[in-house]
């Protein structure tokens, strides 16, 4: 469930792009200097948005820096780091093991086996240091697989499940805003959780994979009854997420709940019309 949590690059100004763009190769640098290359190829736009959130509300010490890199050998590009981007690192890192772990017992994908595998060690490190996080994240997968085992198609429960792991990830530290951010994370995660359902529900029912939309849609759900409970997911989010006290980069968080995040599936809404307009030729 990754790539939902995004920047709409089309609504930021340069200078917003900028500083995006230099927190996301921050992440990409924490991750290869505390998890090496397996690390670095777990890297992902979904906590550069975390990094920002904490960074907003914590106002911590950034060490920038302007430098080549592997991916980026040519030119010189800005980054920014500080203790919030290695705190991502580490929750992208253990959510990748899990996420690879959870493909493999699934489908029995030899290559998420073989990537779970190269992060173990990692993820068991990450484990010892932040043990409130990984249980949450380990107590998640365990309840969605035993949904999925016990054939429910209860979209609610499982949305729950998944939002209460964003909860925790999202609260390094308990503190006065601890709960207006579970409350924040817990709904956008439902809303993640529901927006993956919804873009793989045809072809899981082709495939005769779990989908918790399935009796939803053989009950006669349509498309637009999904959009409405995406819009009410996010609209509870962005509602504690307005509550948060918020000191800088606010115009790119905004950005990315209240745009960004519909830019999945905007692409998968075209993709479906093209596919009707085929049809109909």
């Amino acid at each position: 469930m990754f790539g939902y949590v995004i920047a709409n690059a089309d609504g930021l100004t340069d200078e917003e792009k900028a500083r995006y763009k230099s927190v996301y190769c921050g992440l990409c640098r924490s991750l290869g200097e505390r998890h090496g290359l397996r690390g670095r190829l777990t890297l992902n736009y979904d906590m550069t948005f975390l990094i920002l959130l904490l960074g907003s509300m914590y106002e911590p010490d950034e060490a920038a820096a302007c430098e080549r890199c592997v991916v980026h050998p040519l030119k010189k590009h800005d980054c920014r780091q500080s203790e919030f981007t290695d705190y991502a690192a580490d929750m992208n890192v253990a959510l990748a093991y899990l996420n690879q772990l959870d493909n493999w017992n699934d489908d029995k994908n030899l290559l998420s086996l073989i990537a779970a595998k190269s992060l173990k060690k990692q993820y068991g490190e990450i484990a010892e240091k932040w043990p409130r996080q990984v249980a949450a994240m380990q107590k998640c997968i365990d309840d969605l697989n035993a949904l999925e085992q016990r054939g429910e198609h209860d979209p609610d429960a499982a949305a729950q499940l998944f939002g209460a792991l964003m909860g925790e990830l999202f609260v390094l530290r308990e503190g006065y805003w601890s709960d207006t951010v579970r409350r924040m994370a817990l709904e956008l995660g439902e809303y993640i959780y529901i927006l993956d359902a919804v873009i793989d529900l045809d072809g899981d029912m082709k495939k005769g994979r779990y989908n918790p939309l399935e009796q939803l849609r053989r009950d006669g759900r349509s498309d637009a009854y999904f959009k409405d409970i995406l819009t009410m997911l996010i609209g509870n989010c962005t509602m504690e997420f307005e509550k948060l006290p918020l000191v800088s980069d606010v115009s790119i968080l905004r950005n990315i709940l209240y745009s960004g995040v519909w830019t999945r599936y905007e692409l998968w809404q075209a993709k479906q019309r093209k596919k009707k307009r085929r049809q109909l030729q």
